[in-house]
């Protein structure tokens, strides 16, 4: 990937929106985005998360972006609530 994020930013690709339970509910479309991701690359002020972490992200912090028809998303640090 050639997306190289800069000071405290974070490159994610989110995770895919799961149609069903762990006990096979089927699940309605949600209105709200989902808000965990992957992470693609790090800036090098980033000190919490690294490359491959799955992340808990602030619903509407990141910025999205689209690079070789990839979605993408550009979060700062401070907008990554946790890690899974």
């Amino acid at each position: 990937m050639s997306i190289k994020p800069l000071a405290d930013r974070v490159v994610a690709k989110k995770d895919a929106a799961t149609s069903t339970t762990t006990s096979g509910i089927l699940l309605g479309e949600a209105k709200e985005k989902p808000t965990t991701a992957v992470v693609e690359s790090v800036g090098p002020d980033v000190k919490a998360v690294k490359k491959g972490d799955h992340i808990i992200y602030r619903e509407y912090s990141a910025t999205e972006v689209k690079y070789d028809s990839k979605d993408y998303l550009i979060i700062k640090e401070e907008d990554i609530l946790a890690t899974l």
